[in-house]
């Protein structure tokens, strides 16, 4: 009898055998990661970068900034140098967002892919093409294309306001004040911040939509500006509502420890809240910007309790998972893996404030109703989240839609319910190199 193949692109999601007990070491934040590069790409000395992530996201933030003509040296595996030149080159530029993304079946998918070295290439000597894969032209970018244009640059986007475009950089730029709806993405807002130290009259950004999402993104912007010496007015330090300052100035070199990327410590933290066990994660900050770092409050208000010691943060699962009503309008890209655990927990969920993952990597709220239901579930999508009623999961294939929170959704479902499959697991490879290996090793005890 010849056995039935496997699909190669169906990764079998292990099932806990019990309480997990592990010491998972998570990689470093791909938000502070691409930030600090763009900062030591205009700063006036050399910086730092320790324990940078290496992912591929950071290392197509890296060659974008490499075709701009900053020079960017990995002296070793955990540490790199980053230096801009006196005038940043002509070249091409990569779109550090720009990979391919099936359309999810149910809406026409729009992702917004890194805007952050659109600023800088307006800085350059010369003409800088963006381009990228065919999917990334859905993204719309007329955020902050049209505000690049307003502050006195030059982009010819045929129209398009997306990838392919080119930045005519002329070695400066006015900068000045703009107005910005950046309702869809807060990223359109750091990236005009990260560089306006260099524009030559600084920029005040206006934001003129709806409530802005993912503000720790913005705020961590503005704390990593600080601290290379720009000087910055916002709203949380008593500034305007909605306004945003950073005056002209010479950015310093610094050295650099980039944090754990707390939000890709949640499926682990998960674990260790289904299964009633233990996780400990090193080197979690007392304080830091990141939007993970709610894990701590949220997953303890669904059953798990946690301490933060020397060692790092240790989370422990009581054995039991509690529903929740939450606001993730702050801390959206958690909404996947907090989805995932509702869907096991012992009394119904809203996750609110979340419309704008409509636009995400896929239509995250559709792809999280289709794909937890078809293993049984039963989420409905709201005007701006999810309600999710828990119920006996069975097993199936979870697709991801090329969404590496997505995959580890499935994964974190896949430790309760035999028999989920996680299509393209690899695509966690986009901010967590190597999740299936530290899956397995968090399950085995190995990384103890």
């Amino acid at each position: 009898m010849t056995e039935t193949p496997v699909h190669p692109a169906l990764w079998p999601a292990p099932v806990a055998s019990g309480a997990v007990d592990a010491t998972v070491t998570v990689p470093g934040s791909k938000s502070v990661t691409n930030r600090a590069l763009v900062l030591a790409s205009l700063a006036a000395e050399p910086g730092w970068l320790r324990r940078p992530l290496r992912s591929r996201d950071t290392l197509l933030m890296a060659e974008a900034l490499r075709a701009l003509g900053v020079g960017i040296e990995e002296t070793v595996s955990s540490s790199s140098s980053a230096a801009g030149p006196r005038r940043l080159r002509r070249g091409l530029a990569r779109d550090p967002g720009g990979s391919a993304r099936p359309r999810h079946d149910r809406r026409r998918q729009r992702r917004y892919g890194h805007a952050l070295p659109a600023p800088v290439a307006a800085l350059a000597d010369g003409p800088i093409r963006f381009d990228g894969d065919p999917r990334s032209y859905e993204r719309p970018l007329n955020g902050v294309i049209d505000a690049l244009r307003a502050l006195g640059a030059r982009i010819d986007d045929d129209g398009r306001g997306a990838l392919p475009l080119t930045v005519h950089g002329g070695g400066a730029l006015d900068g000045g004040r703009v107005r910005i709806d950046a309702s869809s993405s807060s990223q359109f807002v750091s990236a005009l911040l990260l560089s306006a130290p260099r524009f030559n009259q600084g920029v005040e950004v206006r934001h003129t939509g709806a409530s802005l999402p993912s503000m720790p993104h913005i705020r961590m912007t503005v704390d990593m500006l600080r601290s290379v010496g720009a000087q910055v007015d916002e709203p949380e330090t008593g500034g305007e509502p909605n306004v945003w300052r950073v005056s002209p100035s010479a950015l310093l070199g610094r050295d650099l420890t980039v944090e754990p990327d707390l939000s890709n410590a949640q499926p682990f933290l998960a674990a260790a809240l289904i299964t009633g066990g233990k996780v400990t994660i090193p080197d979690w900050p007392e304080r830091t910007t990141q939007p993970g770092d709610q894990l701590r409050r949220i997953f303890t208000e669904m059953g798990g309790s946690y301490e933060l010691t020397e060692r790092g943060l240790v989370f422990t699962g009581s054995g039991s998972i509690h529903g929740i009503d939450v606001d993730l309008s702050e801390v959206g890209e958690l909404t996947p893996g907090i989805a995932a655990v509702a869907a096991l927990a012992d009394s119904p969920s809203t996750l609110r404030g979340v419309a704008h993952l409509r636009l995400h990597e896929t239509d995250r709220l559709a792809a999280l109703t289709k794909e937890i239901n078809e293993l049984g579930g039963d989420v409905t999508e709201t005007a701006d989240g999810l309600h999710i009623r828990p119920r006996r999961l069975h097993g199936g294939i979870f697709h991801t839609y090329d969404d590496h929170r997505m995959a580890t959704a499935g994964s974190i479902i896949g430790l309760a319910v035999e028999g989920v499959q996680i299509e393209n697991v690899a695509t966690t490879a986009k901010t967590l190199p190597d999740f299936p290996r530290m899956w397995t090793d968090m399950l085995t005890g190995a990384g103890n």
